[in-house]
């Protein structure tokens, strides 16, 4: 059974046998996450939940002829930028809820759900595939949570899932932003299989066309063709990242890396110095609590957090809205932080952010569990 869609063919859903299929089609904007595709795969996945025809689920992101892959490269962020300029909030809020509503779904879908993560899988595209039960990766596979970037945190259930990677790597991949490939995201629990791109092809003409008629053969059909993953990369400073994410404050950890000498504590410095020092810290807090949250918790906290990003201050005074304006309204890359310093950020503006605007029974999130 598929349910009527909305997103007028930016989600495509098809059925072979006991499969369920949606292809990501929004390939000119990489595949990032509208509101009208986020209900469109909410729709899908509660219908095939409940369908006992539908035994299993893939999603994967549809390609450009002659162009680097994109399984989604998170969520339109223009369309925010838009929204909080023009007070629009009652899009953003809906935008975030279903939002964070369905990767719950996906972290709790009861069939197997298994996403085939080639090339980009950026913030909104790591929330739709960090639930899967299978996590497929290739040699084009770009993994990142690109928050801080853009004057935001990771949401998504980032806090969820990123403060469980090894060590204090979760909070070396919140901050930073760095992007990171297939090896590396297996060594830290982000994918579990690798496949040669050049095998997907017949991977999805399988799961298009070939007999699905169990759970087990759709897995199966992946399965015959994984291949041993590429060595780590940036994994090796596991050492390094350990030690200096593991300071108390961003102040802390800036001064631990400006002391090391070594070019990885240098280039990772020279990064962090970019991001909003406000959301750097606001982005420390979140993964540092919700490494003992559960995923309804932290979500609902995240709901919070986004809440604050575009309300405390408004409009073009958001962080988030200047981190936006920069990189991708007028591109010129020179986001003017407020403040522009780590330590002129106070516990206050921190604390701000956790502080909910909603009682328990009101929360937009409350029936998440």
């Amino acid at each position: 059974m598929i349910p009527s869609l909305q997103s007028e063919g930016q989600i495509l859903a098809e059925v072979n046998g006991c499969l369920g299929l949606i292809t990501l089609n929004r390939a000119q904007a990489l595949n990032a996450l509208s509101l009208a595709m986020i209900r469109d795969m909410t729709a899908l996945l509660s219908a095939w939940a409940a369908d006992p025809a539908i035994q299993a689920v893939v999603v994967l992101g549809a390609g450009r002829e002659g162009k680097a892959p994109s399984f989604c490269a998170g969520g339109d962020i223009r369309f925010f930028h838009q929204a909080a300029m023009a007070g629009e909030t009652a899009a953003l809020d809906a935008f975030f809820t279903e939002e964070y509503a369905l990767n719950h779904l996906i972290h709790h879908f009861p069939k197997p759900y298994i996403a085939l993560m080639d090339g980009l899988v950026m913030g909104g595209g790591m929330g739709i595939s960090q639930g899967a039960k299978l996590r497929v990766l290739t040699e084009h596979s770009k993994l990142a949570m690109p928050e801080t970037n853009i004057g935001l945190f990771p949401d998504v259930g980032g806090g969820y899932f990123l403060s469980r990677c090894p060590g204090h790597s979760g909070e070396w991949l919140a901050l930073t932003g760095q992007v990171i490939g297939a090896g590396d995201a297996i060594e830290l629990g982000l994918g579990d299989v690798f496949v040669k791109s050049g095998e997907l092809p017949a991977i999805i003409e399988g799961l298009r066309t070939g007999t699905q008629d169990s759970a087990e053969h759709v897995v199966a059909t992946v399965m015959e063709r994984v291949d041993l993953a590429p060595a780590a990369q940036h994994w090796e400073a596991r050492s390094l990242i350990n030690r200096h994410f593991a300071a108390g404050s961003v102040p802390e950890l800036l001064a631990s890396l400006a002391a090391d000498a070594d070019p990885w504590a240098q280039s990772t410095l020279e990064t962090l110095q970019k991001r909003s020092p406000l959301m750097m810290s606001v982005t420390l807090e979140q993964i540092r609590r919700a490494r003992s949250m559960s995923l309804s918790d932290d979500l609902r906290m995240e709901r919070d957090m986004v809440h604050h990003c575009f309300h405390l201050r408004p409009g073009a005074a958001s962080e988030t809205v200047e981190g936006i304006r920069a990189l991708a309204v007028d591109k010129d890359h020179a986001p003017k932080w407020h403040p522009a310093q780590v330590d002129a950020v106070s516990r206050a503006d921190v604390l701000a952010f956790f502080q909910s605007p909603w009682t328990a029974a009101t929360h937009p999130l409350k029936s998440l569990n």
